[in-house]
């Protein structure tokens, strides 16, 4: 197996050091290639500069660089189009996910799934640290949404931490159009346009108070739901 691991970064000067070095320390240990592909968005800060440091002595990182921030969907978009892994995991700088999540999706795909995606809502999840109420709350309602417009049966659609086979991601990717927070609800919209089946596995999340996701996204991405809907009625996908 070779692990394609895509961070996409924005401002992330003060957490992505110790992701970078937590990923890289685990998969040493492991028994397959790898590579960390980080995607900055533009950042203001030294981002960039603290992840091509890395790279000095990290040989599986390297840094991809957007001219200016697009938002997360269009960071992850690049990242699992340059990428070169057999498997191509996504996850989020501020590590909510940690790597070793990933032995838990790991039999799936060795079972066939083209998709396994991590979740906080399923048999298994554990949250050491819970978002505040509103976000709960809000989070909840909005994916009641989601499931009735556009995918039915999976219960966390906006965990960050969905791992593809090359198949998947190669008819997936390359047909997205949403930039922003929505991108994860395209994805599996697409993938379910294709057939390809996706199965949800409960996983160990830290929620970070630092998050940059606010209330106000929400209705951005009911926005982009309502655009993901507007593209299966119209067969744009």
């Amino acid at each position: 197996m070779y692990l394609s691991v895509i961070i996409p970064a924005f401002n992330e000067a003060t957490r992505i050091a110790e992701t970078i070095l937590d990923i890289d320390r685990y998969l040493q240990g492991q028994d397959f290639a790898y590579e960390i592909i980080v995607v900055n968005d533009g950042s203001s800060d030294n981002t960039s500069d603290i992840v091509n440091r890395l790279a000095q002595n990290i040989t599986p990182l390297r840094l991809s660089e957007n001219p200016e921030n697009k938002g997360k969907g269009n960071a992850v978009r690049r990242g699992m189009l340059e990428a070169e892994g057999s498997i191509r995991l996504f996850m989020d700088a501020d590590n909510s996910a940690q790597i070793d999540q990933i032995t838990k999706l790991c039999p799936y795909l060795a079972e066939g799934y083209p998709i396994v995606i991590g979740s906080r809502a399923q048999k298994g999840a554990r949250i050491t640290v819970r978002q505040p109420w509103h976000r709960i709350l809000i989070g909840k309602l909005g994916n009641k949404l989601v499931r009735i417009v556009a995918v039915p049966g999976i219960k966390d659609t906006q965990c960050g931490f969905k791992v593809f086979t090359r198949y998947a991601a190669d008819q997936i990717f390359p047909r997205m159009i949403v930039d922003g927070w929505g991108f994860d609800i395209e994805a599996l919209t697409i993938a379910r346009r294709f057939s390809l089946p996706v199965k949800e596995v409960g996983i160990e999340w830290t929620n970070h108070p630092e998050s940059f996701f606010k209330p106000g996204d929400y209705f951005r991405v009911m926005r982009e739901l309502g655009i993901i809907r507007w593209n299966v009625l119209s067969r744009k996908y």
